[in-house]
C-alpha cells in the first residue's frame, strides 16, 4: 500500500479570513494545506487571482502548507467564462494544478439527458485544451441532488475519452452515498481519471412528504453517518491513490460548536490516514 498525501481543507467556510488569517488557523488545527476557494469575496478571488494566487502560495508554502488545488465559482462551467484565463494562467504561475469546476445541473422534466451529456462533453473538449496550454488538469466534482456527473457512473459519461493528464475525477463518498453508488464500484469506474477526492460525512434519514416517506440527506461530521471511512482509505491505498484529500467540514451545527468539531475531524481522517499508512509499512 502506498502512503497517503497531505490532508487539506476546503477553505469555502472560511470567506472572511485573511490569508495570513488561513495560516493561523492551519497552525491552530494542525491543516496541512487549503483547497482555496477563487470566488468573489474571498482573500484570493477572480478580480486578483493573476497576483494574489502565487503569492498566497508562497507565504503558505513558507509556513509548510500545500495549496494544490483550488476551487471556482459554482457557475464556472465553461471556458469562456470572464474568469477562466485569468484562474488558469495564475494556477500555473502559482504551481497549482488542480482547478474544480462548477456545477452543471439537470432537470429532467425540461431537459434530455443524452443532450446534456453531449454539450458537456464538448465543453470538456474545450476546457482539455485549454489545461493543455496552461498545464492545469480541470477536475468535476460528483455532487447529488440532480447535478450531471452526480455519482461516479454518471461522471463518466461526461469525461471518458479525454486525456486524464488534463481532465480529472473529483469524488466524493458522501455524495456517492446519497446516490446509491457503493464507493469500490464507483472508483473502480473512475480510477484512470481520478484526481481529488473530498472528505465529508452523510446520514440519510427519512422525511415526509405528502404522506409519503422520502430519503433525506443530512451533512454530518466524519463516523456520525453512514460512510465507512475504513473501507474508503483502504481502496485509495489499495488503488496507490496519491492525490489530495479535502475536508468539506459542511456540518449541520451551531456555529459555536464548529470549531471542537472541525478540530475532532481533522484528527479522524488523520487518524484513518496513519493506520493505512502504518499497513503498508509494515
Amino acid at each position: 500500500m502506498t502512503e497517503m498525501r497531505k490532508l487539506i481543507v476546503f477553505s469555502k467556510r472560511f470567506k472572511d479570513q485573511s490569508v495570513d488569517e488561513l495560516i493561523k488557523l492551519a497552525a491552530t488545527y494542525e491543516l496541512d494545506g487549503y483547497d482555496l476557494c477563487v470566488r468573489p469575496g474571498y482573500a484570493v478571488n477572480p478580480e486578483n487571482v493573476r497576483q494574489k494566487l502565487p503569492q498566497a502560495v508562497k507565504q503558505m508554502a513558507k509556513e509548510g502548507l500545500a495549496v494544490p488545488m483550488v476551487t471556482g465559482s459554482g457557475d464556472l462551467l465553461t471556458p469562456d467564462d470572464p474568469s477562466t484565463e485569468a484562474i488558469l494562467a495564475g494556477m500555473n504561475e502559482a504551481d497549482v494544478r488542480l482547478l474544480k469546476l462548477g456545477y452543471f445541473k439537470f432537470d429532467p422534466l425540461k431537459q434530455d439527458y443524452w443532450q446534456e451529456v453531449a454539450r458537456i462533453r464538448k465543453c470538456f473538449e474545450r476546457w482539455e485544451k485549454l489545461a493543455v496550454r496552461y498545464n492545469v488538469k480541470i477536475c468535476y466534482h460528483t455532487h447529488s441532488d440532480r447535478c450531471m456527473g452526480l455519482n461516479c457512473a454518471a461522471l463518466m459519461h461526461l469525461i471518458e475519452g479525454r486525456d486524464p493528464r488534463y481532465i480529472g475525477a473529483y469524488i466524493d463518498p458522501g455524495h456517492m452515498m446519497v446516490e446509491g453508488e457503493e464507493f469500490c464500484v464507483g472508483l473502480a469506474m473512475v480510477q484512470r481519471y481520478l484526481s481529488i477526492v473530498a472528505l465529508k460525512d452523510v446520514f440519510i434519514g427519512r422525511s415526509e412528504s405528502n404522506g409519503h416517506g422520502t430519503a433525506c440527506a443530512h451533512w454530518v461530521s466524519a463516523s456520525k453517518g453512514m460512510v465507512n471511512w475504513t473501507a474508503v482509505f483502504s481502496e485509495l491505498a489499495r488503488t496507490g491513490f496519491q492525490g489530495p484529500l479535502s475536508v468539506h467540514c459542511e456540518y449541520e451545527i451551531p456555529e459555536k460548536k464548529f470549531a471542537a468539531v472541525f478540530r475532532k475531524e481533522v484528527g479522524f481522517f488523520k487518524d484513518q490516514m496513519s493506520r493505512i499508512s502504518g499497513k503498508s509499512s509494515g
